[in-house]
């Protein structure tokens, strides 16, 4: 009985015009663009320059700030306040403001005091830029000057974020592809009416919950391996631990989606109200996750909710085994979390689906 229902699940799928090219599709999507645009790495910073120096020392340090890859040199301004209008107009994200007799306290050992003056309306742009302006201020340093600490880059020495999100993105995936697709299924048979035949049917509610299921945790298992291909062929990066885990990771979250999305179907009558719920759990979810930014740089109230978002436990250990090649052993409780929240939902998307004899 179970093998025909799943045979009719993919029937349909494959009688609908638009979910196939959807799976294909969607995961080529996924890696291709998103990599590129959810960067947050800081370029482009538009800086100007007040001289006031005018000494070869400081012209060097002009020269360096306007051949910096990261820096958009605006050029240089005779005084702070002609600058500053640059800011203001948002034509200048950075000042920098060489004081008087700069290379001369350069030579006589004294650090001078450089003025950087920052837009922090975006205050990550603001103060990574000021940070990159430091370091080039750092190197500009009298000989009596103690040397600065060296930093020892693990795991992404070249700091590549794409490395970073990669790994991350395999939850969007998984989000769509497991959670929204079953949760629309099931609306969509109660709005044709195609559900009622099937609740007066001798199917158990183990076999109907599977076959709604199984397809799609099919699905997830060829996206996943897409969005792995993918990565090798267009970016060069492979996982530096086991594939197996990856694997299992996904197909655990791919349970407590397809089983979010059923007990929302099974609470919902109409499509509408299906995707605005689901849409609500899954931003949230995403957002508290870890996915964009630390976990750690949250407040307290809202880093307690990370211990029941199997999205934040998937995360932290997909990037812990593609980027630093961690074994079971690294993850074995984001594993253990994962399988607990996923087998509740399973239960609970069984339970909470009313069928009629």
């Amino acid at each position: 009985m179970l093998r025909y229902l799943i045979q009719k699940e993919f029937t349909q799928i494959r009688r609908n015009a638009f979910l196939p090219r959807l799976i294909i599709v969607f995961p080529i999507m996924v890696m291709c663009v998103l990599p590129w645009v959810m960067n947050m790495e800081v370029k482009n910073i538009v800086v100007d320059v007040v001289d006031l120096d005018h000494s070869t020392v400081s012209q060097r340090l002009v020269h360096d700030i306007e051949q910096n890859h990261y820096f958009i040199f605006h050029g240089q301004k005779s005084t702070y306040a002609e600058a500053l209008k640059d800011i203001e107009h948002t034509r200048a994200d950075v000042v920098v403001v060489i004081p008087q007799d700069y290379s001369k306290d350069m030579v006589n050992g004294k650090q001078p005091q450089v003025l950087i003056a920052a837009n922090a309306v975006n205050g990550t742009k603001g103060a990574i830029g000021s940070a990159y302006l430091s370091q080039i201020m750092a190197s500009y340093r009298p000989l009596s000057t103690p040397l600065a600490p060296q930093t020892l880059t693990l795991y992404n020495p070249y700091k590549n974020f794409k490395l970073f999100m990669i790994p991350a993105l395999f939850a969007i995936v998984m989000m769509l592809m497991t959670g929204f697709l079953p949760a629309l299924n099931i609306v969509s048979e109660k709005e044709s009416g195609t559900i009622e035949q099937m609740n007066v049917t001798p199917v158990s509610k183990w076999s109907f919950i599977l076959a709604k299921l199984i397809p799609y945790w099919i699905i997830a298992l060829f996206v996943i391996t897409v969005c792995l291909l993918l990565a090798w062929l267009v970016y060069g990066i492979t996982s530096s631990g086991p594939l197996w885990l990856i694997y299992l990771l996904s197909m655990l979250l791919a349970l407590f989606f397809s089983s979010l999305g059923l007990i929302i179907s099974n609470y919902s009558d109409t499509m509408q109200q299906a995707v605005f719920v689901m849409w609500f759990f899954v931003v949230i979810m995403l957002l508290l996750s870890g996915l964009f930014t630390p976990t750690r740089s949250m407040p307290s109230w809202s880093y307690l909710t990370t211990y029941i978002n199997p999205v934040s436990y998937f995360v932290e250990a997909v990037r812990t085994i593609f980027v630093r090649g961690g074994n079971f052993q690294s993850v074995w409780h984001q594993v253990v979390a994962l399988s607990i929240i996923a087998t509740f939902m399973g239960g609970w998307a069984i339970i909470s689906y009313k069928k009629n004899h």
